[in-house]
């Protein structure tokens, strides 16, 4: 019992010392002013590199992700591998004869779980009336149903119907860039736009898309906001393409799978249909966004480590500069600290009040360095354009590291005081 009283006494004392200890550290480290904050420096760079780069990482992934979630989880997406290149283009077509409406009218009829689905055909004009002020938009061919496999959300007029897509009417709708670079800002539903040598009637404007920044997804890297829609008959029979001799049948398949059905299990079916009516021959990618988006996450996870162990290594050079400067203090205070240990300072109070030093100097270095790092982030998103994202968790991970880093690298110096002689500290000069 009376070794649990002691130790409780001895826990008491500690707590109730620490408030003086803080203040004491507290005046030694203004004493030195110049000194505390070169060391903080490490701290404060190593942090802020931390968090601007977790805020580059988690913008662009996140970027990502919400492209891939875009796309649709229980979608699939069959793309084709088309050559403007006359040789490559005879090399195929001895093998396969392209992506066609026999194929989807196949995948339709044997894959379990199909909710709604559209084949695509589509292609970038040679002339447009009026004039875009930008990019010349693509037309997409496609079917009433890529509304909803698209998750398209209409912010003016409407989508066009089946009556409309079975007839091959000359109507359009507009995604938003396109829009805005045909016609400017306002409202544009029943005027018209000439596609090469077809008047088409707007009908209809989508709200924005997120576009992927590249093509290593497996999808065309195009502005999906850029885009005008039009009946799959009307793509197919009203409007030329330049190079019609050179295309599939059809370019693209859009499937949207029943929440029951694996869509896994689905795309090995599809390839297999393909595989087997293309003789192997290459010419064609199926994307599963749901695999795509499980293997962003894994990324994700990857680059997150990898950037925070580059990072660290500022905060490492920023422990080692508080050890050193903790035992070059210790060195100048050697005196002081056999005078305490003289008036009854246990080797305990030492240890403690060097430790709250090193950690005082890693937590301001952590503070001023978040607001260092934050403000790096927002100046690359701004000068790169880039999205940057600061998470809490990444302000709690650099903040809490840099704070650990101080607690580590503190201890050892603070030990070495509490082990110095208090007869020999008194006499060193």
């Amino acid at each position: 019992m009376s070794s649990m009283a002691a130790a409780v006494n001895a826990e008491r004392r500690a707590f109730s010392q620490i408030l003086p200890d803080l203040r004491l550290g507290l005046d030694n480290l203004l004493v030195r002013k110049l000194r505390s904050l070169l060391t903080m420096l490490g701290m404060i760079f190593g942090v802020a590199a931390v968090l601007a780069m977790l805020s580059i990482g988690a913008g662009a992934q996140q970027k990502v992700l919400a492209f891939i979630e875009q796309l649709g989880v229980r979608n699939l997406i069959v793309e084709a591998k088309e050559t403007t290149d006359d040789q490559q283009h005879q090399k195929i077509r001895k093998l396969s004869p392209g992506l066609s409406f026999q194929d989807y009218r196949v995948i339709r009829s044997n894959v379990i779980g199909i909710a709604a689905s559209t084949p695509r055909k589509h292609f970038a004009p040679s002339k447009m009336i009026p004039k875009p002020q930008g990019q010349m938009p693509e037309v997409f061919g496609v079917e009433p149903a890529y509304r909803q496999i698209a998750a398209l959300a209409v912010t003016q007029g409407r989508f066009f119907d089946a009556g409309e897509t079975a007839r091959g009417a000359p109507v359009c709708v507009l995604g938003e860039a396109a829009s805005s670079s045909l016609f400017g800002p306002g409202d544009v539903i029943g005027r018209y736009v000439k596609v090469n040598e077809q008047w088409l009637h707007v009908v209809g404007v989508v709200g924005p898309q997120l576009t992927a920044g590249s093509d290593a997804s497996g999808l065309p890297n195009e502005d999906l906001n850029n885009l005008i829609y039009v009946p799959l008959n009307a793509a197919s029979f009203r409007l030329e393409d330049n190079y019609s001799s050179m295309r599939d049948e059809i370019d693209g398949i859009y499937l949207h799978l029943d929440p029951s059905a694996d869509s896994l299990e689905a795309a090995t079916v599809v390839r297999g249909i393909l595989n087997a009516s293309h003789h192997h021959a290459g010419d064609f990618s199926v994307i599963v966004p749901a695999e795509l988006l499980a293997e962003q996450q894994r990324t994700e996870r990857l680059f997150s480590v990898v950037m925070v162990a580059i990072a660290s290594i500022s905060l490492l050079v920023g422990g080692i500069g508080i050890m050193n400067i903790m035992l070059a203090s210790i060195l100048e205070r050697t005196r002081e600290i056999g005078v305490r240990r003289a008036v009854g300072a246990r080797r305990g109070d030492i240890v403690r009040q060097f430790v709250i030093e090193a950690v005082m100097i890693s937590f301001v270095g952590g503070l001023l360095g978040i607001g260092f790092g934050f403000g790096i982030s927002r100046l690359i998103a701004w000068l790169a354009g880039w999205s940057t994202i600061v998470t809490v968790s990444s302000v709690l991970l650099a903040f809490l590291v840099s704070v650990s880093v101080g607690l580590i690298f503190g201890t050892y110096p603070a030990v070495k005081a509490a082990r110095l002689d208090p007869v020999e500290a008194i006499r060193y000069e």
